[in-house]
């Protein structure tokens, strides 16, 4: 909680707010159509459960936002899209190391008890970001989003100020992480190993890309305050593309290739192949909404 939340209860009635709140779902079905001004949706969308409220919240809202990075590309939760759903229940309900499961039972949908009838959300297959499933109006990044340019999103609707224009990514920077970062760069960035953080002795002042840790400042949109950079810790990329890149990934494989300090096509190989994980560091927070979307298996 934020102490500031106290100046949006002053201007306005808080009605749907599930962490807070005893709303129940039948309260906002019976809600007129676009009876709230403006919902900020959080969180991808996974199951039935989501996807319902998600088509809910957008018939009852003049305004709805997807706030946070999950919401706006899918965040941490899509990246079992490099996995099916069978796969993930065969690991969660029957392989894990804390499981006893011989009967090997796996959640259902729909069962008969003698009490009668319950019900499961359906587990879907792909996870997706709240605009693919509705129609959005604002995009607000962040895992979480800044709590100061929240509150400028807020003062600006509360005010009657002109909103920019449908669809805009709203609450961040024009630029990327990287042109704004705190940390000291030279212009001949050069690369010929990468590591991971706690393998290097942080200076705590140069540019992590240049001390060989990877780092998704050239390909994430600025405004999160630094928060990370201040930290000693790199950029992770949950504010999403900076504007004019539609996929972060290929926007950060862009920029390695343009720092390795190596010509020979085996030498190349070896230097990436220091990347741990690279699919999931590179679309860490986007993977349902970039290119590539999920693994094909």
């Amino acid at each position: 909680m934020h102490e500031k939340l106290f100046d949006v209860i002053a201007a306005a009635d808080l009605v749907f707010w599930p962490i807070a709140l005893d709303t129940k779902y039948k309260d906002v079905e019976n809600m007129p159509e676009n009876f709230i001004d403006i919902t900020l949706f959080n969180g991808a969308i996974r199951n039935s459960e989501n996807e319902y409220m998600a088509k809910l919240l957008r018939a009852k809202s003049k305004t709805l936002v997807a706030y946070g990075s999950c919401s706006y590309m899918g965040g941490i939760p899509g990246l079992a899209n490099f996995s099916t759903r069978e796969d993930i229940f065969h690991r969660v309900y029957e392989t894990s190391e804390s499981v006893i499961n011989p009967g090997k039972i796996q959640p259902l949908t729909e069962i008969e008890v003698k009490e009668g009838k319950l019900n499961l959300p359906e587990f879907y297959n792909d996870v997706r970001s709240l605009a693919q499933v509705v129609d959005v109006d604002y995009f607000i990044p962040g895992c979480p989003p800044q709590t100061e340019r929240l509150l400028e999103v807020f003062a600006a609707i509360v005010s009657g100020a002109e909103l920019p224009p449908k669809g805009s990514v709203i609450g961040a920077d024009s630029k990327a992480q990287c042109d704004e970062c705190i940390r000291k760069k030279t212009e001949n960035k050069k690369i010929r190993k990468f590591y991971r953080p706690w393998e290097i002795n942080d200076d705590g002042v140069t540019c992590f890309m240049e001390q060989g840790v990877l780092c998704m400042g050239p390909a994430t949109r600025g405004g999160c305050g630094h928060r990370c950079i201040k930290g000693n810790a790199p950029c992770r990329g949950c504010y999403g593309p900076p504007p004019g890149a539609t996929d972060p990934g290929a926007k950060m494989m862009s920029a390695i290739a343009s720092v390795i300090d190596e010509k020979e096509p085996e030498e190349i190989d070896k230097i990436i192949e220091d990347i741990a994980d690279p699919a999931g560091f590179f679309y860490r927070f986007s993977l349902p909404v970039s290119l590539i979307r999920r693994r094909l298996l």
